[in-house]
């Protein structure tokens, strides 16, 4: 969820008009929709395993799912403000660098955890994840631009809201 708007970070098999023509990601302000749900998963190639401990530093990638495909940025203009486009691209299978979002976490802290706030840094564009107030017309009417900006910004900061949550477990 973006702590600012309070809006779910949402994908839906629809694709963007313009830029890469992937599919496109929004900010959709309801609680319960299917399409705001995302699985957390590692970095390809690393031992990391489902319940463990998420630290600050830690190259995730984001597979939607319910279209199974991965929050991907690269350097095409997003549609609303000219910022990187965020999008949704590849498959279970297929998956590149630009799936890969470095965990930042903001304040004390160094495990995410529910309602921790926390940035995404995209590896190859170095944009965070961001949003903000304005809003699609058409096919998204009333969801908000989900976009990258180079600059760590106060209002591209995240929190982790619905969602199965396994306990943490400190490694000794």
């Amino acid at each position: 969820m973006h702590e600012k708007t309070k809006f779910r970070l949402h994908s839906h098999d629809v694709p963007y008009g313009s830029g890469s023509g992937q599919q496109s990601v929004t900010g959709y302000p309801g609680v319960d929709d299917a399409n705001s749900y995302w699985i957390v998963r590692p970095q390809p190639g690393t031992s990391a395993k489902q319940g463990d401990t998420i630290t600050s530093g830690t190259i995730i990638r984001l597979q939607h799912m319910r279209t199974r495909k991965w929050l991907h940025s690269h350097l095409h203009a997003s549609p609303i403000s000219g910022n990187l486009e965020v999008s949704c691209f590849g498959g279970e299978s297929d998956s590149d660098t630009g799936d890969y979002w470095r965990l930042m976490i903001e304040g004390s802290g160094k495990t995410w955890r529910q309602d921790q706030r926390v940035r995404l840094q995209h590896v190859d564009t170095g944009g965070y994840l961001h949003s903000h107030d304005k809003k699609y017309q058409r096919i998204a009417g009333g969801q908000q631009e989900v976009c990258g900006v180079r600059e760590k910004r106060a209002d591209n900061v995240w929190m982790a809201a619905e969602g199965v949550y396994l306990p943490v477990t400190e490694k000794k």
